[in-house]
């Protein structure tokens, strides 16, 4: 029996991702930029939920209870801005618009994989961030989150829910990037 990686998550469409690569181009001159792996386009994407490695025998239930979930729930807009950080490990931007149908979205992907028989791990209050950079080691962020407190992007509307494969490197080429693979996705409010 194989199992894949995976995890349940909101992908801004191309337009919103441009936008964003520009607001975060002039970032790369920041001291420390050198120090970071820098997420690429195909990675930028909200986390509802991280499912980690699943047996395909649960595949059918998930993406039955997947599909229900985002049925139960309506389209709502949504837009990126500011910045914020993990410690000196992870920079992202943040989220405006509405961010209760998007935790309500978080949580009914949480459920819907513990009821397909996915081990989640202890529940959290949902953060929607979208993860811009990870330090491989301690970097001083606090510069990269000042020169993105007043990104404000264009709003969109969420209109659906992706299950995402992610294909862990396996070249051992430093900087590699997962690969991330769309293996299903459920429009909401229908």
């Amino acid at each position: 029996m194989s199992s894949l990686r995976l995890f349940v998550a909101v992908l801004p469409p191309d337009p919103v991702l441009q936008e964003l690569g520009r607001a975060v181009a002039p970032l790369h001159a920041l001291p420390g930029a050198g120090n970071l792996r820098w997420t690429g386009t195909s990675g930028r994407h909200f986390t509802l939920a991280f499912l980690g490695s699943v047996d395909e025998e649960l595949l059918p239930e998930l993406r039955a209870r997947l599909a229900r979930a985002a049925r139960r729930t309506e389209p709502f807009p949504l837009r990126l801005r500011g910045g914020g950080r993990f410690g000196g490990r992870a920079l992202w931007v943040g989220a405006g618009g509405a961010l209760d149908t998007l935790r309500l979205l978080a949580e009914r992907a949480d459920a819907a994989a513990r009821r397909s028989g996915v081990p989640m791990d202890q529940h959290r209050r949902y953060s929607a961030h979208l993860t811009l950079a990870r330090g491989r080691t301690e970097t001083d962020l606090r510069p990269y989150v000042a020169a993105l407190e007043d990104f404000e992007g264009a709003p969109w509307e969420v209109g659906e829910v992706a299950l995402v494969r992610s294909n862990l490197p396996v070249s051992g080429v430093v900087g590699e990037q997962p690969r991330y693979e769309v293996i299903g996705s459920w429009s909401l409010g229908h």
